[in-house]
């Protein structure tokens, strides 16, 4: 329902400097269509640089009347609070905007469309999107993905919100200003958004999760050459113990390689102190093993993980520099912080063809 050509204006009361607010900022960060405006009261009159470090000359204000100046054509929430639901302080201005013509689109667990009241203000011409839904038509996996011609890049992380969807958005950024045609299976609402389709896995039922995703990179995939690179969003961590999301996007997507992508220096899952990260190399083997079954047999091998994706964002640029080489010593892989460094510089050990890791044949049997 979103496409590129969209004036959008973002809802992030409070979101632009918290957590709370990804959503938005990926779309800040990542969207290719205009965003017109940002709502955020807190944050009103500062540039986007003052408020969150975005460079985008997208104006801040206060209510969805000012942001109306602005002709936005869809209003967008750009908040992921705890537990999904509507914040109370947002639901005068989604009012304001589906009076005055606007379509709404939400990743929230709360059901817009089927609320009475945002619902009857809905002009005939516009639509609310949730696309937090259960596709139609589910299936169980079955590896078809395996048949596709083209790479299938998963991005796996050592823990959530680590930069999984930055990683693949960068990587097809890259693969792009090389001219390849690279395409992108968001499976998360910040990324549905950004590219305006994919599968909200959260929202699936897990007997039918690897299917939902399968289901997914073949649509994304359809008319793709074998030099096409297929970049699917990572979601959870294997080491995580509230996530399950991780085997059904290895089952559904059949990877042909996978990224590690892993904040520096962190070694327990954030927020959860007493619940250490194994050592990246111990992951790194985890996961391949994993990724090594449930594969039809003419397949071949597993795919390996060919690079690791660091997230520096709190560090100063030494400490990154440095953070990166010791990261690559250490998986004797090719390493860099995406984000800051953009996707060249691993782009090539993610195509089939690409560099063999440092350290192939001298690391300890798996």
């Amino acid at each position: 329902m979103l496409t590129d050509r969209h004036r959008v204006v973002l809802l992030q009361h409070g979101g632009l400097d918290d957590m709370r607010g990804k959503t938005g900022l990926a779309l800040l960060r990542y969207r290719r269509g205009p965003v017109v405006a940002v709502i955020d009261p807190a944050h009103a009159g500062q540039s986007l640089r003052q408020a969150c470090g975005i460079e985008r000359d997208v104006p801040v204000v206060a209510t969805m009347a000012e942001a109306l100046v602005h002709r936005p054509e869809v209003a967008v929430v750009g908040l992921a609070p705890s537990g999904g639901r509507l914040p109370p302080e947002m639901r005068s201005d989604i009012a304001a905007g589906l009076r005055a013509g606007l379509s709404l689109a939400s990743g929230l667990h709360s059901r817009l469309g089927e609320d009475p009241e945002l619902a009857a203000l809905r002009r005939p011409e516009a639509w609310i999107w949730d696309l937090r839904r259960e596709p139609d038509d589910l299936v169980v996996g079955s590896g078809r993905a395996a048949a596709l011609p083209c790479h299938r890049v998963l991005a796996v992380g050592s823990d959530m919100s680590v930069g999984k969807m930055s990683t693949c958005l960068e990587l097809r950024a890259a693969a792009l200003a090389r001219g390849l045609d690279a395409r992108f299976v968001g499976t998360g609402q910040a990324g549905i958004l950004i590219d305006g389709r994919g599968v909200a896995l959260d929202a699936v039922r897990v007997d039918y999760a690897g299917g939902a995703v399968e289901q997914a990179v073949l649509a994304a995939a359809e008319g793709a050459a074998p030099g096409a690179l297929l970049l699917v969003e990572g979601q959870g961590s294997l080491a995580h113990p509230g996530s399950t999301a991780t085997l059904p996007l290895i089952r559904g997507s059949q990877p042909t390689a996978l990224v590690m992508v892993h904040r520096a220096g962190q070694e327990t899952i954030r927020n959860l102190d007493d619940v250490p990260l194994p050592p990246l190399p111990e992951l790194i083997a985890c996961v391949e093993s994993l990724a090594a079954l449930g594969r039809p047999a003419q397949t071949g091998p597993g795919p390996r993980v060919k690079a690791v994706a660091l997230n520096t964002a709190h560090l100063d640029e030494r400490a990154a520099r440095k953070a990166v080489e010791a990261t690559a010593l250490l998986t004797g892989l090719p390493c860099a912080d995406v984000v800051r460094q953009g996707g060249q510089s691993l782009l090539e050990n993610l195509l089939e063809g690409g560099k063999k890791r440092a350290s192939e044949g001298t690391r300890t049997p798996e």
